[in-house]
């Protein structure tokens, strides 16, 4: 396994020192690339890899799980189909996109992509500074907004939000920030909006949110029912007033699912272990962060559209998932 764009998880990692004395031939290391520090990956991975490492069977040896900060969706995607790393958080659609070659990977199918589970349904939030003058994806013609890097699920979604409004990138300023990033700059008045997909709440424009006065633009009409036609995975969904200072009322927008992925090279009782460890112990992760009281094994094969990884499949058919 190769670790060297990542940063390790303390938290993962205080776990391992704690879980005594192992030798090193009897461990299996196992990454999970997540996202950044300001989303929703990075906490819930962290916790996933204390998870693993401590309910994790595997005959003969111990897995030693951490979770590592990284560019989301589309990066791990890459990590993946590379075998640079055992297992990511990918979304829905851009897991779908890397294993058939199509959108930013074009050319470019990753077909040793495997499905391990889907985790929790990632929301939409189109969060603009207050005095913007937005109140609607519309009255984003003019302005500034951050989309993640080029190339990125973020960076995807914006155009196809813009495309579905008779917009083109032109109409709007990009400007590439990540979610922590962004949210400075919103603060400091230097950009109008930031697009983030993420669990509920997502720590960024919480504390944006707690110093500063923010509209969540609402993603709903025709426009965005058209949208949903050529992008299934995009559902719909409420962001729960209260869910930030200053947002007093529901907001309509869209959500798309995390889904835990690996690749073909994975060994098969590694795998089995892994995901076995995670549903049958999700009340776990709700301890940590809201979105992992969403994480259930009645929903573990949502919005997958790729191949299961065998590992995983076994454990499904032992639980009368899968026939």
């Amino acid at each position: 396994m190769k670790h060297t764009k990542f940063a390790l998880c303390a938290a993962a990692l205080s776990v391992l020192a704690l879980a005594g004395p192992v030798a090193a031939q009897d461990r299996v290391f196992v990454g999970i690339a997540t996202g950044g520090t300001g989303g929703t990956y990075y906490p819930l991975g962290g916790m996933l890899a204390q998870l693993i490492s401590n309910n994790a069977e595997l005959e003969g040896r111990r897995i030693s799980a951490t979770a590592e900060t990284g560019n989301a969706s589309v990066a791990n995607a890459g990590l993946l189909a590379r075998e640079e790393i055992e297992t990511a958080f990918i979304a829905a659609d851009i897991l779908d996109a890397a294993y058939n070659g199509a959108n930013q990977f074009e050319d470019n199918a990753a077909e040793n992509l495997r499905a391990l589970g889907s985790l929790y349904p990632e929301t939409v939030q189109l969060v603009a500074r207050t005095g913007a003058g937005i109140s609607s994806f519309a009255d984003m013609a003019g302005k500034s907004v951050s989309s993640g890097s080029p190339g990125s699920g973020q960076w995807q979604l914006l155009g196809d939000l813009l495309e579905a409004h008779g917009m083109a990138r032109e109409d709007v300023t990009e400007d590439y920030s990540s979610f922590a990033q962004s949210a400075d700059k919103i603060k400091d008045g230097n950009l109008d909006a930031s697009l983030i997909t993420a669990g509920i709440p997502t720590a960024s424009i919480t504390e944006l949110a707690n110093g500063h006065d923010i509209v969540v633009v609402p993603l709903s009409g025709d426009e965005i029912a058209a949208l949903q036609e050529v992008q299934p995975y995009y559902a719909n969904a409420t962001l729960p007033a209260g869910t930030y200072r200053g947002v007093d009322e529901d907001v309509q927008t869209l959500a798309v699912r995390a889904i835990w992925a690996t690749h073909a090279g994975l060994e098969d009782d590694i795998a089995y272990a892994m995901v076995k460890a995670l549903y049958e112990n999700t009340d776990i992760l709700s301890q940590v962060h809201v979105m992992g009281g969403q994480i259930s094994l009645d929903t573990a094969l949502e919005s997958i559209s790729i191949p299961l990884h065998p590992g995983a499949e076994r454990y499904y058919r032992e639980r009368g998932i899968l026939e």
